[in-house]
């Protein structure tokens, strides 16, 4: 899904190249603003730079003479095609990479010589050297270029990352909005920088990590640069989602709210350029990887895992008795789950399907009444507004997610301080952690429990996601509860004209989670996402051109949860530009919902989020997240299960026809 930072340019002898670094100083400064090379205005730059913070940036209005920088935006408009992009850190409109415009056809280059004078005139030796004196970072490479052209249109965004890989040494961003519609701060689509705090740990060394509140907020603005120096653990920054009108008649009026421009890097200088240093670029990724491990930051991040081990006499196997769960134990579950999932033989075949799969999705799993007691709590929770700052949030029982460069939301834990007496309480207290529920999940997934750690987690719309992540250790079961009270999240049941049919609906979620199979849980997937799934964001979608700035987008909201196969690379970085496609490897997925129950079976190498939470969405995303680890099977799946055609039987077990299908 993403390109690595070490492309193709440079890599061939061009036939006919254009040499990025033979400009004469009159020549490179006549492709600035007048004045922009005075030593005054050098020495002001350079003193804002000093003193900024949360981290060294600069902020340059009117970088580019703007009759060149129109002519640039012209020819983007006019022959500069886009791809729609979309991973667990970004949604974006790509461009390739424009480090390789040299390598074009005389006849294609012929449509884009401003962007080319503009390219050249960026790694200019003239203009290098002013980045290089304002930030105080040494030589630049004037050979590798590293730039794309990226559009961020309603519900486009990038979260937080600190830009470190390779050798890249100055991040950069030159704007190219529309310049008769100024951009409004309100629309988003600012840069924003993260604040680090040095935190000691028990050992007492110390680490650098990001708090989860921004702290500077840079809006878009024609002709402007935004940069700053890469470093590691420090330069954390994201880009605010670019918010959707009201009306189309506002987005018209606003010119589509289209945030166009170039961002790149500029790099270490390479093998005989002037500065390099043999070595240098190792050196520095390495340096880069213990500057980030420094301290053992993952001991600062929250929420903690707090597993709570099962009791030697509650760890009893479901296959040692056909149905443990007594009459007492019954009556304790009813209060919680719906009759249609206490029956002997809707629970054989829930687990008859797990067995096959390996994933479930269960709708209306809580008891009707429970249940309505616990949506009026969510909804009257979400209605009381919610302070911004993090910490006023956890002066209250909620605490805040952190670090943001991997996940970001409120969450509630078990025997937490100021945690309220609430039906929220009860299922992270009393329900989920019960022998009763545990012998309960070990029939439905033919298993043995050895411990649980449970979450209420509350995503914020306009704020909150978790980046993916992997899973190192023996197989567990990942529950999830979706507690999500509003409508319009993308999941099957929205769309359903007739979503009071068990048995349509029932097909509908098999459809949507059938192709998550085995491979959530050995990452041998093979089946795409879901339909609800964005699909033309996984790269899929045609080559966008000038009509992005038209295109009448659907509010996606996200915060769906996602489980797809490894594929993690180190030198790969979120903010990467790749034009081709690639193949989707989602194992399985499910929209935020209202009183439904996934179960997963994960294992070491496949990873897991949940999609950032647009504005544009009617409210929170809220759910229940439990892992139960569980005892390791001895055998190994039988061959073929793997297969597609095993793949497609489909769970069918609570159809209209059966006699304990009803759950009031």
């Amino acid at each position: 899904m993403k390109r690595k930072a070490d492309g193709p340019a440079g890599s061939k002898k061009p036939s006919k190249k254009r040499s990025k670094n033979t400009l004469s100083d009159g020549d490179a400064q006549a492709r600035f603003r007048k004045g922009l090379f005075d030593k005054a205005v050098l020495n002001k730059h350079t003193s804002q730079y000093a003193s900024s913070t949360p981290y060294k940036h600069g902020v340059i209005s009117g970088l580019v003479d703007d009759g060149l920088l129109r002519k640039v935006r012209s020819e983007v408009k006019a022959n500069v095609h886009f791809t729609p992009k979309e991973t667990d850190i970004y949604k974006i409109h790509q461009s390739g990479d424009l480090a390789n415009l040299d390598g074009l056809d005389d006849e294609a280059l012929a449509k884009l010589p401003s962007l080319l004078a503009l390219r050249d005139g960026l790694y200019s030796q003239t203009f290098r050297d002013y980045v290089s004196h304002i930030t105080n970072c040494g030589p630049l490479s004037g050979r590798k270029t590293d730039m794309a052209i990226n559009v961020y249109t309603p519900g486009c965004y990038l979260l937080c990352h600190d830009d470190v890989i390779g050798s890249r040494k100055v991040s950069y961003i030159l704007y190219l909005t529309d310049p008769d519609t100024p951009w409004q701060p309100e629309w988003g689509g600012a840069l924003r920088l993260f604040p680090v705090v040095d935190r000691k740990g028990k050992d007492g060394e110390v680490a650098k990590t990001p708090l989860p509140d921004v702290v500077k907020v840079i809006p878009p603005a024609w002709n402007q640069l935004s940069f700053f120096a890469v470093q590691p653990g420090e330069s954390f920054h994201d880009v605010e989602e670019v918010y959707h009108a009201a009306s189309k008649e506002e987005l018209e009026k606003n010119g589509g709210r289209i945030r166009m421009a170039i961002s790149g890097w500029f790099h270490i200088p390479q093998i005989g350029e002037d500065g390099y240093v043999e070595g240098a670029e190792e050196k520095a990724a390495q340096k880069s990887g213990l500057m980030q491990l420094q301290g053992n930051p993952d001991q600062h991040d929250c929420p903690q895992a707090k597993p709570v081990q099962a009791k030697a006499d509650e760890s009893e196997d479901g296959d040692d008795d056909d149905f443990p769960l007594d009459e007492a134990d019954l009556e304790f579950l009813l209060k919680y789950i719906a009759p249609t999932y206490l029956t002997p033989d809707t629970i054989e075949r829930v687990g008859d399907h797990f067995e096959e799969e390996f994933s479930i999705t269960l709708p209306d799993i809580l008891h009707p009444r429970f249940a309505e007691k616990l949506r009026k709590y969510v909804e009257s929770q979400e209605a009381k507004p919610l302070p911004e700052d993090s910490r006023a949030i956890e002066k209250g029982a909620w605490k805040v997610a952190r670090p943001p460069h991997k996940h970001r939301y409120l969450y509630l834990q078990a025997g937490q301080k100021k945690l309220e007496a609430s039906p929220l309480k009860e299922l992270l207290e009393v329900f989920l952690p019960s022998r009763q529920f545990r012998l309960w999940l070990q029939m439905a997934t033919r298993s043995t429990v050895e411990s649980h750690d449970l979450l209420v987690r509350r995503f914020r719309h306009g704020q909150d996601y978790t980046l993916a992540t992997g899973h190192d250790g023996k197989p567990r079961l990942e529950v999830n509860i979706g507690l999500t009270p509003t409508q319009g999240w993308g999941d099957v049941e929205d769309d359903d004209d007739d979503a009071s049919s068990e048995a349509s609906s029932e097909a509908e979620e098999t459809h949507s989670r059938k192709n998550g199979k085995k491979g959530a849980a050995n990452g041998k997937g093979k089946g795409k996402a879901a339909d609800t799934t964005d699909t033309k964001s996984k790269g899929k979608g045609k080559a966008v051109d000038k009509d992005v700035e038209s295109e009448d987008e659907d509010a996606e909201v996200g915060g769906h949860e996602v489980y797809m196969a490894g594929d993690d690379d180190s030198n790969e970085d979120a903010a990467i530009y790749k034009s081709s496609a690639e193949d989707d490897n989602i194992l399985f997925f499910q929209a935020a919902a209202w009183n439904k129950m996934s179960i997963v079976l994960r294992d070491s190498g496949t990873l897991r989020f949940v999609k950032y939470v647009s504005a544009s969405a009617k409210g929170d995303r809220w759910d229940v997240s439990g892992t139960f680890e569980i005892e390791e099977q001895d055998e190994e799946p039988e061959a073929g299960l793997l297969d597609d055609e095993s793949s497609e039987e489909e769970f069918n077990g609570f159809s209209s026809s059966s006699e304990d299908s009803d759950s009031d």
